[in-house]
């Protein structure tokens, strides 16, 4: 992004297109991935704690690991497979500010109908299934919360989700009205405006929203805040 806006010229070599469509599903695989990993991690935290060590030990977590890093390998290696073994005759213009699936898939020569299922059917079932984990995790934490008869202790337990739930909403929000929706002539315009909120807006609210968890965080926050109020005092 930072590159385009300083360029004058926005090109993109065939390999450099194929990179970066390569690279940005991995890590948009592994985040989808690693977020329905961390709701199971919070369901084992929140309804059965005096288990979670036994639960999610250190072989759970590495097999946890390694799942989320092959399926990300896979779902790029299937998605890029389908979109660059096409024909590209031009003009090779992308309706896009990146290398995205759908819209390399439309300056496509070839026939893109198989293609095109097959894209549709991986992100389905892989987003889907992360999507199904990550809410019924959630269903059974906000069933055991309910079931603490003492409100102090509730509002902890659903601190303890708060960050991880509001970056589960950003991100599948984004991404499934993007790939899951009926291609129209519409469909372009509004896939570039929802795809800077999962390509950009979302990497730079997950530091903040995650780390203001942290006591010592909001600590140093306060403390600067109330520096400046009373520097402009």
């Amino acid at each position: 992004m930072l590159a385009d806006f300083f360029s004058s010229k926005k090109v993109i070599s065939f390999i450099g297109c194929a990179a970066q469509s390569y690279f940005f599903t991995v890590f948009a695989s592994i985040e989808a991935y690693m977020l329905a990993a961390m709701a199971y991690d919070r369901y084992a935290a929140i309804c059965h704690p005096l288990l979670y060590p036994l639960i999610i030990n250190s072989d759970v977590c590495i097999l946890l690991v390694t799942t989320v890093y092959l399926g990300a390998f896979f779902t790029a290696a299937v998605d890029i497979g389908c979109i660059f073994n096409t024909s590209f005759c031009g003009p090779n213009i992308i309706n896009h500010f990146y290398c995205d699936l759908m819209p390399l898939m439309n300056l496509s020569c070839s026939d893109t109908f198989v293609r095109r299922t097959v894209v549709f059917s991986v992100v389905f079932f892989f987003g889907l299934t992360c999507f199904a984990v990550t809410l019924a995790s959630y269903v059974y934490i906000v069933a055991a919360i309910l079931k603490i008869r003492t409100t102090v202790y509730r509002p902890k337990a659903f601190s303890t989700c708060g960050s991880h739930l509001a970056v589960v909403c950003l991100f599948y929000g984004t991404t499934l009205f993007t790939y899951l929706q009926i291609p129209s002539s519409d469909s372009v315009t509004q896939n570039k405006v929802v795809s800077v909120f999962y390509t950009l807006v979302n990497p730079m609210l997950n530091p903040l929203i995650y780390s203001l968890r942290n006591k010592e965080v909001k600590g140093a926050v306060l403390k600067r805040l109330y520096a400046k109020i009373n520097f402009i005092v």
